[in-house]
């Protein structure tokens, strides 16, 4: 007999929390720091997922980054696989990384949210439409594809571009989002 899906994910839930704070033990006074910031970027992790799958679904279904719409397709889709990861990341970080911040109202919160992620989606929407094109010729001479067409170069520069932008965002997210948006945490 299975257990049910619930349990199995408390108790997955459970030990990750541990390991979170048994690794964030390690930094003393600022242990309740590294333990959100963690947390954040676990939370981030999979926001990624869901940024990364919806942007190669789009891409391959209703948004293909070729012909001559390719630049307003790359940046739809990366615009609607971004707004949907932060609204995931949004209820994460709110009862998950940040269960001491809801003293404040929700509704001004996720205003908060989404500012701060906006400023980086508008970065990621300017550095990947810029550099997208780019990129995917580059990983494409980097890995010697001499076959891939016009628009694997571009959905593969749009991974890339978008990974990096990634990363960016995130140390920006947590930092502006940890003093502003969830400021009444001690």
């Amino acid at each position: 007999m299975t257990e049910p899906i619930a349990t199995s994910q408390a108790k997955t839930r459970f030990i990750l929390d541990r390991l979170i704070i048994w690794f964030a033990a390690y930094f003393g006074n600022k242990s309740k720091e590294v333990e959100r910031f963690l947390r954040f970027a676990i939370v981030g992790t999979i926001g990624a997922i869901v940024d990364f799958g919806v942007l190669n679904i789009l891409q391959s279904t209703i948004l293909p980054p070729s012909g001559p719409n390719e630049v307003l397709y790359v940046r739809l889709a990366t615009g609607t696989s971004f707004t949907l990861a932060v609204i995931n990341n949004f209820i994460w970080n709110r009862y998950w990384t940040y269960p001491d911040s809801r003293s404040r109202p929700i509704l001004l919160q996720i205003v908060q949210f989404f500012i701060v992620n906006t400023t980086a989606v508008f970065f990621r929407l300017i550095f990947v439409g810029i550099v997208y094109a780019p990129l995917g010729e580059l990983v494409q001479s980097v890995l010697g594809q001499n076959n891939w067409n016009e628009e694997t170069v571009n959905q593969v520069g749009t991974n890339a571009g978008q990974a990096i932008a990634s990363g960016i965002a995130m140390f920006w997210n947590f930092f502006v989002n940890r003093y502003w948006t969830y400021s009444d945490v001690e």
